[in-house]
């Protein structure tokens, strides 16, 4: 098999990172847009020792799971990976990812663990309270805002996300044509020049009432966004707070660490499990809320916090554990942003909560803080690249009968379960929930407990 050859391919199996796999002549395939069952002719685009990658040339027999794309950017935009296969196939596809991550990399056998089924997302269209746009400038000049297309920075322009509200294409639109005609110009990430940024939006799903509008940009004196800041408000009135974030590095991270606030407030508020919760720009808030109230009440199963000491690290806003703070003895939320953990504070102000206390800290490095109380649980909900071993070890090293963990990224997941495995936990149940639907990603809980 050579770059550029014309193969006949049956799809077999969809990878994690959504591609179709199929094999020709022993040699693995992989090939984005498909569906298992599939009989494709494809072109092959890069060969390896072992594998090959390939793209879609024709379809020659499609398989039953494959249904009608409705979105123009998609194979461009690197958000969806399956809006071409019906729902059904896509979160059979996601429960195997948990499964085989947990046998491959954790290597665990899987007949020891209770694996319950996915749970699905009761929405699969507009379910995001949060959108991030990056804003571009296109080759006749005109300034646009859009998607990054998968492993690249490259700005796919899109008019209107199918996982996000209808209302926040608008507001991006606007901002965008606003600040065409207050000649504001759009950030050139490759020459770092320029000042409009990206434009980040949030609202509070049980609060209607509540949105809140950042517009990230390189340089602070930009008088034209008070201007911008009033015609959006009256366009808009739904939003609530209007935030200008000012991150002047050569950086890919999207928030900088200023910020002025040019009308309304600087926060909303939403309601998760019956807890309220304050978010600010910089604050952790899962995107999907009723699959995320799903996730946190299995967390809360798992945990069985009756009477008992919760350490919840990576805690955010503190919703999850506060949202067992009434049943449990104790919760020690600790996070390394200083806005969340003020917003975690405040909400358990505003809850009359006074069995919770929260700490500013990196997870790994608690153990130098002193922790009031040996806890009896500890919850970690990690970032995509999951835990250090300092975290983990840490989390051994207080030898409490359970941990919940939760996380976006099985692969991280699986690869930390084996770790503690190693010290002295065992993995009982894993439960996979469709969090983001028609993307490649999956979230999973999984229960651990201390072997006698």
């Amino acid at each position: 098999m050579n770059k550029n050859d014309l193969i006949t391919l049956e799809i077999t199996d969809i990878t994690n990172e959504g591609f179709g796999f199929g094999k020709y002549n022993g040699m693995a395939v992989f090939v984005p847009l498909t569906a298992v069952g599939d009989e494709i002719e494809a072109k092959v685009l890069k060969v390896n020792k072992s594998y090959a990658y390939a793209k879609l040339e024709k379809l020659l027999l499609p398989s039953p799971d494959r249904i009608e794309n409705d979105c123009p950017a998609f194979g461009k935009c690197g958000g969806c990976a399956f809006r071409h296969i019906s729902y059904n196939a896509e979160l059979k596809a996601k429960e195997s990812f948990v499964k085989d991550a947990f046998m491959k990399i954790g290597g665990f056998e899987t007949e020891n663990i209770n694996f319950l089924p996915i749970e699905p997302s009761d929405e699969i269209e507009r379910y995001r309270n949060k959108l991030e746009m990056p804003v571009g400038i296109n080759e006749s000049g005109e300034m646009y805002c859009g998607f990054y297309a998968q492993r690249s920075h490259r700005i796919i322009p899109v008019n209107d996300c199918l996982l996000q509200p209808e209302i926040f294409s608008e507001i991006a639109w606007f901002i965008v044509q606003k600040a065409k005609a207050l000649k504001i110009s759009a950030y050139n990430e490759e020459r770092h020049e320029g000042v409009l940024r990206h434009i980040f939006l949030r609202k509070a799903e049980n609060k209607p009432d509540g949105g809140l509008c950042c517009v990230i940009v390189a340089k602070r004196k930009v008088p034209e966004f008070n201007r911008l800041a009033r015609e959006l408000s009256e366009q808009f009135p739904q939003i609530t707070g209007i935030v200008l974030n000012i991150n002047p590095d050569k950086t890919n991270v999207i928030l900088g660490e200023k910020e002025i606030l040019l009308c309304g407030k600087a926060d909303i508020t939403d309601e998760m499990c019956g807890v309220p919760v304050e978010i600010s720009p910089k604050s952790f808030y899962q995107v999907n809320t009723k699959t995320a109230e799903k996730i946190y009440r299995k967390a809360t199963e798992f945990a069985n916090p009756s009477g008992k000491v919760i350490l919840d690290l990576y805690c955010g806003a503190g919703t999850i554990g506060l949202s067992m703070a009434k049943n449990a003895k104790k919760i020690i939320g600790v996070e390394i942003i200083p806005e969340a953990v003020e917003n975690a504070k405040a909400n358990a102000k505003r809850l009359g909560v006074q069995n919770a206390e929260f700490i500013c800290a990196n997870a790994g490095d608690t153990a130098t803080l002193g922790i009031s109380e040996k806890p009896d649980v500890i919850l970690l909900d990690p970032p995509r690249k999951g835990c250090d071993e300092k975290t983990l070890d840490f989390c051994a090293s207080l030898s409490p009968a359970r941990i919940v963990m939760i996380s976006c990224n099985p692969a991280t997941a699986a690869r930390d379960c084996k770790w503690l495995s190693e010290l002295g936990f065992r993995v009982n149940a894993v439960q996979a929930f469709d969090l983001f639907p028609r993307t490649r990603h999956v979230e999973c809980v999984v229960l651990l407990s201390r072997d006698k």
